[in-house]
This record gives structure tokens, C-alpha cells and sequence, in this order.
């Protein structure tokens, strides 16, 4: 039996590989696209398991593929749910320095923000409460743009998008072989074998793997970090009107424990960052072996120790010890209590990782003949995710068109 012949195949079923089959088909309708996700369901790792929130740009460094990408994407998703009914808000969020320490800090951000075109401004101590009541702290911005996304609904519409301009999605089919031959890719998958000229890897959790399938050396090695969460109680909700965000650390690409409404109508508060000891390790007692020998022999991760191993402790002890999570919750809002709390699902950060220990900040998006690699995009990647998708689709314009 001949394999089906297609012109791209997108390994990926998440949010950023489903923007992209929806920016190719759109871009050009008469080419066959097929999505491969391996789960059976979509949007089962990072595209489902965010806190929801529509980032603004303020965090990041001005002409880097995250400022560009999330400040477009910004609009694009926001322009998406409002023509297809998608629960979103725009409800701002503020960042809150509680010591003198972090005002330098929270300076550069508003600076920052203004050279990426974010709405913000500064915040006193008593303009911080009209916005937050509850919330402690000696000066904040007050982040206009930001706002909160159903993004698994969003994955669900565009694979109904892509599946109406004649697309595939396929679920419950893992890539196992990719071969190059002449000027097509075979692709060989548990639910069959593709032939097609161009192959899209939005693999996530599993990217820097199946590039290495693909032939290619990558630079960089995925290393999973699991951020816990809790749920305040329906009684609790109250203490957060919107979001409500710590001044980030500059030399660590984790935004800190904060509070996010979400669209949902809850209020969720975390994520922390402990080594995951699985690729898809989403409770402390779920190990891969395999995952974790190849994680700990990493000559990457052993440098990445030494630089922060401070801020390793802390995460693991916020981690195992539910009244360090607490503390870290009321630094901002003093009124949270452990009753307050709710465990809730944790998720899995694909964080690119160098050989020298640095966690790669920037987007990873690389072009090798005819495979493009995204081999790194975690947040702000699902607000982003509608210009990386139209970013890749443009790059292949050179084959889709010949």
C-alpha cells in the first residue's frame, strides 16, 4: 500500500502546532497539511495544563522573538476569540515589589514595557489597593494589556478550522521513524507512514528528540520542570479581584508564585519550578528512568545546579512543604491561610537548556532545509502562538509556492 502523500506534516498536536496547520491552510488552502499528536486527546501537556493567562510583552527583552512574537500574538489570539466566541478578558494584572530591594527591578520592567509598546504605569503603595485590596506591597505596575484565555478551547477550534479547509488532525499517533529520501520526508508514525516535503516539529516536551530523529544535532536539551498548583477556596476568592504577580528574578526565566483568575471562575495560585523526574512528570512520584538518567547526566543540568542551587532549595522546599508555598502566596497577600488552598493538576515547563547550565529565555525556532524545529517555546508561547504559527508559515513559503 502506497503511503499518503501530504506537503507538511506538523508533529505536534499542542497549541502552537495547531496555530501553525491553521496559518499554513490558511495561507495556502490548496495544500494538504496533517497533524500528528501522539496523545488522544489535544492540548494534553503544556497547551492544556497553563495558568491561562494572555501575556502583555513587559517581561521581555526588546527585539527577541518572545517581544515580537507575544506582542502581535497578543492581538491575533484576542481578534481570534472574539470571532469565534472563546472565553477571554482583558482584565490587566499588576506586578507588586513588597521591599526596597525589588524597586530598581520593577524600574526596568516599566521601562522595558514602554520600548515594547505595553500598556502599563506605575503604582503607589494606595493606588496598588484600589486595584487589588488585599494585596501587600510598596509599588506595582498596573499591566493594562494582560488579560486570561480558554487556550484548550482555542486548540479545539483551530483543529476544527484546520480540519474544514481540509486538513488532518490524527490523534493517538506517535512518530517512531523519520527518514529523508531525495525531496520528501517519509514519516513513520503508529497510525501509518507519510510521505510529505515538509515536516513542522512542535513536539514541546518531546522537541530536541524527535529533531535528533530528524538527523539534526540540537544545541540545546529539553529539561522538565513541574509547576504545582493550588486553587483558593470558593470562600477565598475574594482576596484576588485579577492577577497579581511578584517582581521577577532576572537571572531565572520563571515568573515567581503568583494569583490568576482564570476564565473558569477560579483563582490559581503558583506555579513553583522543581526538576521533573519525567519528560510528562506531573506529580512528585511519577519518574521515567529513562528521562531521569538522561536529565542527570546532562553536563548542562550539573552547571545549572551549581549557578542556582539557592533557588533549587527553595522550589523544593515550596514543593514538599505546604506552608512554604503559603509564604511565598503571602508575600503578596498576607490574608491567604493553608485553609484557603486546594491542591490543583500541575504542569510540565519544556525548558531548553545549554550545555553551559543557561535556560535558554528566547524562543528557539530553527530552519533545516525542510524541517523547521521549535525547539524551545514555553510562555509566553500560547499567547504567542497564532504569529509563531504565521512566522513559521511564512518561512516556508519558498517550497509551498514552488
Amino acid at each position: 500500500m502506497n503511503s499518503p502523500e501530504c506537503d507538511v506534516v506538523i508533529v505536534g498536536g499542542g497549541i502552537v502546532g495547531l496555530a501553525t496547520a491553521y496559518q499554513i491552510s490558511q495561507r495556502y488552502p490548496d495544500r494538504e497539511i496533517v497533524v500528528l499528536e501522539k496523545e488522544k486527546v489535544l492540548a494534553q501537556h503544556q497547551s492544556g495544563r497553563n495558568s491561562g493567562v494572555l501575556h502583555s510583552g513587559i517581561y521581555y527583552r526588546s527585539g527577541s522573538l518572545k517581544a515580537i512574537n507575544c506582542r502581535e500574538g497578543r492581538q491575533l489570539m484576542l481578534d481570534f476569540c472574539g470571532q469565534h466566541d472563546i472565553p477571554h478578558e482583558v482584565c490587566g494584572k499588576v506586578i507588586v515589589a513588597t521591599e526596597e530591594a525589588e524597586l530598581p527591578r520593577l524600574n526596568e520592567l516599566f521601562e522595558r514595557g514602554v520600548r515594547n509598546g505595553v500598556a502599563c504605569e506605575k503604582l503607589d503603595a494606595d493606588r496598588l489597593r484600589a486595584f487589588e485590596p488585599y494585596c501587600h506591597g510598596i509599588a506595582a505596575l498596573h499591566v493594562k494589556d494582560a488579560g486570561i484565555v480558554d487556550y484548550r478551547r482555542v486548540c479545539f477550534r483551530l483543529c476544527e478550522l484546520i480540519q474544514e479547509r481540509g486538513g488532518k488532525v490524527l490523534t493517538g499517533c506517535k512518530v517512531t521513524h523519520v527518514v529523508t529520501k531525495d525531496s520528501e520526508i517519509v514519516v513513520e508514525s503508529t497510525a501509518g507512514t507519510w510521505r510529505t516535503r515538509l515536516l513542522v516539529n512542535c513536539a514541546g516536551l518531546q522537541s530536541d528528540r524527535v529533531a535528533k530523529m530528524c538527523g539534526q544535532q540540537p544545541e540545546v536539551k529539553i529539561v522538565p520542570f513541574r509547576g504545582e498548583y493550588y486553587d483558593l477556596t470558593d470562600e477565598s476568592q475574594h482576596l484576588c479581584r485579577n492577577l497579581i504577580y511578584p517582581v521577577p528574578d532576572p537571572g531565572f526565566p520563571f515568573l515567581g508564585v503568583h494569583f490568576t483568575r482564570t476564565t473558569h471562575g477560579t483563582i490559581e495560585c503558583g506555579p513553583n519550578a522543581v526538576l521533573a523526574f519525567a519528560r510528562e512528570g506531573y506529580s512528585k512520584w511519577n519518574i521515567n528512568w529513562s528521562d531521569l538518567w538522561e536529565i542527570l547526566r546532562y553536563r548542562g543540568l550539573h552547571r545549572l545546579a551549581v549557578k542556582h542551587w539557592g533557588m533549587g532549595l527553595e522550589e523544593l522546599k515550596r514543593s514538599w512543604f505546604r506552608s512554604a508555598f503559603l509564604q511565598s502566596l503571602q508575600r503578596l497577600i498576607p490574608a491567604v491561610r493553608a485553609q484557603d488552598l486546594i491542591a490543583a493538576p500541575a504542569g510540565v515547563r519544556a525548558q531548553a537548556l545549554r550545555p553551559d547550565g543557561t535556560l535558554v529565555d528566547d524562543f528557539v525556532i530553527q530552519r533545516e532545509g525542510r524541517f523547521i524545529h521549535v525547539l524551545n517555546a514555553p510562555s509566553p508561547a500560547a499567547t504567542s502562538s497564532l504569529n509563531i504559527g504565521a512566522m513559521i508559515a511564512d518561512q516556508l513559503r519558498d517550497v509551498l509556492t514552488a
